[in-house]
């Protein structure tokens, strides 16, 4: 028996010692109205920057960097954001979460800490990413569209959806984000879906272009508007430059809804988030 207590013992505070650096992960909710974003940037209100103070303050006030599945942007919400931080006090898990959760300002929350691989990076351990746009189809309401576009001529959401499949599959999305070293992506999912005046259009993919779901939000309110049809998208799709001179929906109504942690082989890398 006193075997069994040391070894239990042994297992719990493995790693817990004072100074020995331990992986941690994390989902973290944020409303992003006030902030300048997920990344760092000097001088201005970050979540990472927030997160990053509060894990400061809980050692011995030295910056451990923390690292996000998706760099947001400003205004962009978050209900399922992934982190990844390095921790070399001695709390548990629970404990630890509990008290950088105690530190964070009210529009931030972080919980599910637990314990990760060492060298975890949430950027390249995502294997899908689900991005939620929130559409108010009524008359004007200061609440419902602090975190919702308002849109008061009634939208054909079949219409949209129809138009929504065009961007399904593994395409070249030039046409609808930012450049990059590689600008395909593979769309697994576009849904538009109603509830009363309440329209919400959910895309996930592997990774996404800077941009890419605003713009592509932007496009399907204007088939929901009867300004196009699918044809017109698929063309825009396709095309070489920025679809419609860039058109973006507001950051407002984006959130972060969902982060699914696991990459397999082949996956794309993940690097480039939408913000």
């Amino acid at each position: 028996m006193t075997r069994q207590r040391s070894s239990k013992s042994s297992l719990s505070d493995t790693g817990a010692r004072e100074g020995v650096p331990r992986r941690f992960r994390a989902r973290v909710e944020y409303d992003g109205t006030d902030f300048a974003g997920f990344q760092v940037n000097p001088g201005k209100r970050t979540v990472q920057g927030v997160l990053e103070a509060a894990l400061a303050s809980l050692g011995d006030g030295v910056t451990q960097r923390v690292d996000g599945a998706g760099r947001t942007d400003a205004g962009v919400h978050a209900s399922d954001q992934v982190i990844g931080f390095t921790y070399a006090g001695r709390l548990t898990d629970t404990d630890l979460g509990r008290a950088l959760d105690a530190l964070l300002p009210p529009d931030v929350t972080v919980r599910d800490v637990r314990r990760a691989p060492d060298g975890f990076q949430p950027r390249y351990a995502a294997r899908y990413r689900e991005y939620r746009y929130t559409v108010w189809n009524g008359p004007r309401s200061p609440l419902r569209e602090r975190t919702a576009l308002g849109v008061r001529v009634p939208l054909d959401t079949a219409a949209m959806a129809r138009a929504g499949s065009v961007f399904i599959g593994r395409h070249d999305f030039r046409a609808f984000g930012a450049a990059d070293r590689t600008t395909v992506r593979t769309v697994r999912s576009v849904r538009v879906r109603r509830e009363g005046r309440l329209v919400t259009i959910d895309v996930g993919a592997d990774s996404f272009l800077r941009g890419m779901v605003r713009r592509m939000v932007a496009v399907l309110l204007e088939v929901g508007l009867g300004k196009m049809d699918e044809d017109t998208v698929r063309a825009a799709l396709a095309g070489p430059g920025p679809a419609f001179d860039g058109a973006a929906v507001p950051a407002k109504g984006l959130c972060l809804r969902r982060v699914t942690l696991g990459r397999r082989p082949g996956d794309a890398n993940g690097e480039d988030e939408e913000r």
